[in-house]
């Protein structure tokens, strides 16, 4: 096994021992082995052209856990004829970075190039990743870190200039399923599995496939008599936890997805979004402020339940807890989905608060302002100001806006929802309001 902070790791041993794990007896001798990643590693992916040419360039290798990063790193040193060494980002620090760089150099004096392979990399700092450039930028080291979480939030730019990235998928169904197929031969029996418990396992790795060998190897050391069914296997094994950080891109990336669904008006993704956010962790609350916000943006006054269902939810929440009140935000999420969406009150906010912002403090008409004291009613505050409630049809059409300020258009209702009555109301003041002035 290779040191953990930085000295030459032996190639994979072409015959792991007998009692050696699953996973380390199924690793891939070649990269030809390697599964579901083959828009990387086939004849016209990156990492098969930088073999074909026998040069490889710093690269990040960027995907989920238990889908090959570790395992191409080191066929990758073998391909191109590098010499391997490993750290991790975990356990690392500044001097065992120091000691990894001293012996590529020497090595790299005698014409062997090193492959450093970095496990975590975006657990280093920024200060510690800076310190990657200068060897990297001299051919001391090809770097090649690996990472779960985006590169773009986690990397430095100079780094990220400086690597290519490259994305690793999930494992799908037929990946996982060869990785079984393999785990069987070299076992010589079949997994003791009916065909739809096969499947559920399969199921259950969510894409990870060193998670589907080590429950395979559970499986393959219990004697059972008859295949297990479904509910057998559930019972035995439980499922892989879904990858989910609350900071981190995972979190975003779904709550991103729930807003375009409710946007969309797809009730059935927006409640899979949801229900993914909810039994991976996610707090409830935040949900909720998202869906309030949602209310306003994306919904208004084109359905104004909206927000006091969102509302309500909440307060049923706090009133019920969990796992009951999840019910009354699956509800809201279901009434935003399924409600008529308009965005006029979303724009007219930000329209407002612009001119707000660029016309500064400009006096409002002297009709509107009240006048407590004598002095203001002797200069006109107040004069003149028209009581809506006398008019006829309760509306004077006065003007409100200031004298060196024309009336703006703000809110545009839609012809949607409850929005379209109040388009046609304002249709109708705007007429009302031409006709006295004219």
């Amino acid at each position: 096994m290779a040191d953990l902070f930085g000295d030459s790791a032996p190639p994979p041993p072409a015959r792991p021992a007998p009692d050696a794990p699953l996973a380390d007896r199924l690793r891939p001798a070649n990269l030809g082995e390697v599964v579901g990643q083959d828009h990387l590693t086939g004849p016209e992916g990156a990492i098969g052209r930088m073999v074909a040419a026998g040069k490889l360039s710093s690269i990040i290798l960027w995907g989920p856990p238990g889908t090959g990063k570790t395992t191409i790193a080191r066929l990758l040193a073998d391909a191109v004829g590098l010499r391997y060494a490993q750290i991790s980002a975990v356990f690392s620090g500044v001097a065992d970075l120091k000691k990894v760089f001293a012996e590529a150099h020497e090595h790299a004096r005698i014409g062997k190039r090193t492959l450093l392979f970095v496990d975590e990399i975006h657990r280093f700092n920024r200060a510690q990743q800076d310190g990657f450039l200068p060897y990297v930028e001299d051919g001391t080291v090809t770097l090649v870190g690996a990472t779960t979480e985006n590169p773009s939030f986690e990397l430095n730019a100079a780094l990220l200039s400086r690597a290519q990235v490259l994305i690793l998928h999930r494992l799908d169904a037929a990946a996982l399923d060869t990785l079984l197929a393999r785990a069987e031969a070299i076992e010589d029996r079949s997994l003791p599995l009916d065909p739809d418990a096969r499947a559920a396992l399969v199921a259950s790795a969510d894409g990870d496939g060193r998670f589907l060998l080590n429950q395979a190897e559970t499986l393959f050391s219990i004697q059972l008599e008859t295949p297990l069914d479904p509910a057998g296997l559930s019972a035995l094994l439980q499922r892989r936890v879904a990858v989910y950080d609350k900071d981190r891109e995972g979190h975003y990336n779904l709550i991103s997805a729930l807003h375009k669904s409710l946007r969309g008006s797809d009730p059935q993704a927006s409640l899979y979004y949801l229900a993914r956010m909810i039994t991976a962790g996610e707090e409830p609350l935040y949900v909720l402020r998202r869906l309030v916000r949602f209310a306003s943006e994306d919904i208004g006054l084109a359905d104004p339940q909206a927000l006091v269902q969102c509302l309500a939810a909440k307060d049923a929440y706090d009133f019920l807890g969990s796992p009951e009140g999840e019910l009354a935000i699956a509800q809201a999420c279901l009434y935003c989905a399924t409600a008529p969406k308009s965005n006029a009150a979303y724009k007219a906010q930000k329209a407002a608060w612009r001119s707000a912002r660029e016309t500064g403090s400009l006096m409002p008409p002297q009709n509107i302002l009240n006048a407590p004291t004598k002095l203001m009613k002797d200069i006109g505050y107040g004069k003149g100001y028209a009581y809506d409630h006398d008019a006829e049809g309760g509306f004077s059409g006065a003007n409100y806006w200031p004298a060196e300020l024309p009336p703006q258009r703000f809110y545009a209702p839609t012809d949607r929802g409850f929005e379209k009555r109040v388009a046609e109301r304002m249709a109708w003041w705007e007429e009302a309001r031409n006709a006295r002035e004219g």
